[in-house]
């Protein structure tokens, strides 16, 4: 079964970095659209970045700053946050669709002090 394993969420303080990782199982990696969102407290999930084969793509709020790769072999995808503000807060998700069906990882939660 399709299995989305996220890590790497941490506290950091506002102007810090950091790296997300998901591995992803199940699927044909490579031939796989990845995405992340994000699930502030009392707020509704939204899409942070996507990338499909080697092209990405970003929410406006997040370009500039964010960086969505993929590593093939390694069946994963990463997020490279930089200049964070605390209203990058939340639980951020990894994302993938196999026919027709959505997947979710848990989740891996970061905080960012102000």
């Amino acid at each position: 079964q399709v299995q989305l394993v996220e890590s790497g969420g941490d506290l950091v303080q506002a102007g810090g970095s950091l790296k997300l990782s998901c591995v992803a199982s199940g699927i044909i990696f490579s031939d796989n659209n990845l995405a992340w969102y994000r699930q502030a407290p009392g707020k509704q999930r939204e899409f942070v970045a996507s990338i499909s084969s080697d092209y990405p793509s970003y929410a406006t709020i997040v370009k500039g700053r964010f960086t969505i790769s993929r590593d093939n072999a390694k069946n994963t995808v990463y997020l490279q946050m930089n200049s964070l503000k605390s209203e990058d807060t939340g639980v951020y998700y990894c994302r993938t669709s196999l026919r027709g069906y959505v997947y979710w990882g848990q989740g891996t939660q970061v905080t960012v002090s102000s």
